[in-house]
């Protein structure tokens, strides 16, 4: 009998005590005819965890970093977890919630096994989009975006032909920084950055929402899921976060998602997807309540960090991965208070600079890319 065949089917959480992970866990508990949680991974944060183990009952729980925690007897600990829950035999979904880089093993290893991969790590293809392909190419896996945006656009195109398509449209609120002056942003404190207008998310991609890298970094995504080139890819400013994305086709017609900013609907939808399922928890839209819906342009010159992502993703190469890694270095030492606001952008201009034309020919090439890049903004904060 398969996973599904008991008790739906099987699930497998990874980064089950972050935003996302938790948020998965919500949506997961009002559907248990549906699914059911197979295995948890999380990078610390063991009391949660375990509290989430107990509510469960999983068959396999993994702790990434103890963080000096002595773990409970039969969890699995270290990095190892991750691919061993992606990969077990009773699990038919692997909905990946890992921050940055940190996912893309599981990912590979999931996508390698034939399974569905809900896939909310949108690094995974930043760093490595062509591996991922050929992953599913060759086993049959699946990547379904968790992303709002690329739920959106991935509900918008349905069935159609990507020639039919003219433009994707992905909406960014613009993040706490929408309206203030260049001087103000740069002299932004990490409390400013923190405060999202809209959404509530974890810290690190809180940030990137502030920098805007966050849209670099799913206008790349974008491209490797649907397979749109570059220059038919935009990005506006939607300060409402109620239009998720849009895509335009070749007749001029537009189609555009919409819902309230919760995360619990595209999460549920990967989970479905191409079914929907009836589910009382996800808020109900009111337009009125919603109204008006406005739109603006993208502030390039006062969000480098958005401008460096593009212009890494047009050169290919190592360049993405790159970009991805030096991003996650400087936001990482500006959440620990050693680096300025306005230094995200400069190391990550820095490292692409030095760096953005290695090699990246293999699976090696683009890790050793990777590490050459946080190396380089972590000497370079240093020195400063």
């Amino acid at each position: 009998m398969t996973a599904a065949g008991r008790r739906g089917r099987g699930v497998a959480v990874l980064g089950s005590t972050g935003s996302i992970g938790t948020t998965a866990l919500r949506v997961i508990a009002r559907q248990t005819e549906r699914f059911h949680v197979a295995a948890l991974t999380a990078f610390g944060n063991a009391e949660l965890l375990a509290s989430q183990e107990r509510a469960t009952s999983p068959s396999y729980v993994g702790l990434v970093s103890p963080n000096g925690t002595k773990p409970p007897a039969g969890w699995r600990v270290g990095a190892a977890s991750l691919v061993e829950a992606a990969t077990r035999d009773d699990v038919d979904i692997v909905l990946n919630a890992v921050v940055g880089a940190a996912g893309l093993d599981a990912t590979l290893a999931a996508l390698e096994a034939g399974k569905r991969v809900a896939l909310a790590n949108k690094e995974t293809l930043v760093v490595a989009g062509e591996l991922a392909a050929a992953a599913c190419a060759r086993s049959g896996g699946e990547i379904v975006p968790v992303d709002s945006e690329h739920s959106a656009i991935l509900q918008c195109l349905g069935r159609r032909n990507r020639s039919d398509v003219r433009r994707l449209i992905i909406t960014a609120s613009g993040g706490p920084f929408r309206t203030w002056t260049p001087e103000a942003i740069g002299a932004a404190t990490l409390a400013d950055a923190l405060r999202h207008p809209t959404w509530s998310m974890g810290r690190k991609i809180t940030v990137d929402s502030a920098t805007l890298a966050n849209k670099a970094l799913e206008v790349i995504e974008a491209h490797f899921l649907f397979g749109i080139p570059y220059d038919q890819i935009e990005v506006v400013v939607h300060p409402q976060s109620v239009v998720h994305s849009m895509v335009e086709f070749v007749d001029g017609s537009v189609l555009a998602q919409m819902g309230v900013p919760s995360m619990e609907l595209p999460v549920l939808y990967a989970l479905t997807h191409p079914e929907r399922v009836h589910d009382d928890g996800v808020p109900r839209f009111d337009p009125v309540a919603h109204s008006p819906l406005t739109f603006e342009p993208v502030r390039l010159a006062d969000f480098p960090a958005l401008r460096l992502g593009l212009e890494a993703a047009r050169n290919g190469g190592a360049a993405p991965a790159v970009f991805n890694a030096a991003n996650e270095q400087a936001v990482a030492l500006f959440l620990e208070g050693k680096m300025q606001f306005a230094a995200i952008a400069t190391s990550i201009d820095a490292a692409l600079a030095a760096l953005g034309t290695m090699q990246a020919t293999d699976k090696a090439s683009l890790l050793a890319a990777d590490a050459a890049a946080r190396a380089h903004v972590a000497a370079r904060a240093g020195r400063n």
